[in-house]
């Protein structure tokens, strides 16, 4: 496998994991009545965030599992659960933005969970077990700067889609993270030796 292809294999369940256009919705709900200034402000913070704890769990993530004796098997399918509930939660529901906003109004939810959450963070570590770390290391700094880039646009691109649009471009992604949640559990259960599967 060449340099090209190990990217596009890291970059791809990153850049779904994180789902930018996916989270546009909370970004802008929550960005609501600020200003400029302050909507820009709350984005870099929301991506340093992202980056920092994304950092943390990809060099760090299995010595902090080892510490706790979590397995990275059962690490992933906790993740992968986790992510499957959500998304069905946002497929089914039209208040999940507001649920978000409500419970999470005390601290900086775009930057975590939102961007790098249970799936992401599962990714990057399942990622490290399988491709060279600077490849995942370029694909995630790449994938943040396509966050940044999706939320400093997002009052642009919300009127390019429109609120219809955006719900459905939200829902296919939500599909897209449930199909990435069942390959993370299988991964776990193969990880773990339940299943002789490796996906």
């Amino acid at each position: 496998m060449n340099w090209s292809e190990a990217f596009v294999l890291t970059f791809v369940p990153l850049f779904i994991a994180i789902d930018s256009l996916g989270n546009l919705p909370f970004v802008v709900s929550l960005s609501e009545g600020m200003t400029r200034h302050e909507r820009h402000r709350m984005i870099y913070l929301a991506v340093i965030t992202a980056a920092i704890v994304g950092l943390v769990f990809l060099f760090f993530g299995r010595f902090i599992l080892g510490v706790l004796n979590i397995k990275v098997g059962s690490f992933a399918i906790a993740g992968g659960l986790i992510l499957l509930v959500l998304s069905i939660k946002y497929m089914t529901t039209e208040q999940a933005v507001e649920l978000i906003k409500e419970e999470m109004v005390a601290v900086v939810p775009i930057g975590t969970p939102l961007t790098v959450g249970p799936a992401t963070i599962t990714t990057l570590l399942l990622l490290a077990m399988q491709f060279p770390l600077y490849i995942v290391l370029v694909a995630f700094v790449l994938n943040l700067l396509v966050v940044w880039v999706v939320f400093m646009l997002s009052t642009w691109i919300v009127r390019f889609l429109g609120q219809g649009g955006l719900k459905a471009v939200s829902k296919v992604f939500s599909l897209l993270l449930a199909a990435i949640a069942v390959s993370m559990i299988i991964r776990g259960l193969s990880l773990l030796g339940i299943l002789n599967i490796i996906v």
